[in-house]
């Protein structure tokens, strides 16, 4: 149902997108492109049905976005879709102001060595 929802949103913005092209700013649009369309479907009525169409595809737009939201696939996991970052060890900031204790040497050290006779 999900593709379906997202292929039906693009096929309505196309269709907004040819419409609202066909219409001119300033109110002439369709209607004064066509010199013959006073005699069938009069003026207003071409304004008013373009305006009436772009409306309709304009509301079926946030329609589909609402609807593709409830039915979007969940990827097998359950609950919330946002996950939350994995735990991650605290450590305390190390204190650069003293030295850290060393650790004493694997192997005893050996006996000094005599002063040497002079």
């Amino acid at each position: 149902m999900y593709p379906l929802l997202i292929v039906l949103t693009i096929i309505a913005a196309i269709l907004l997108i040819c419409v609202v092209l066909i219409q001119k700013s300033k109110g002439g649009g369709l209607s004064s492109s066509f010199a013959g369309s006073n005699q069938i479907m009069g003026v207003r009525r071409t304004n008013s049905f373009i305006e009436k169409v772009t409306w309709i595809l304009a509301g079926a737009i946030a329609v589909f976005a609402i609807l593709s939201v409830f039915f979007m696939p969940n990827r097998g996991e359950t609950g919330a879709r946002v996950t939350a970052p994995a735990a991650q060890e605290q450590t305390t900031p190390a204190d650069f102001s003293t030295p850290a204790p060393q650790e004493a040497p694997a192997t005893a050290p050996t006996a000094p060595a005599a002063p040497a006779a002079e």
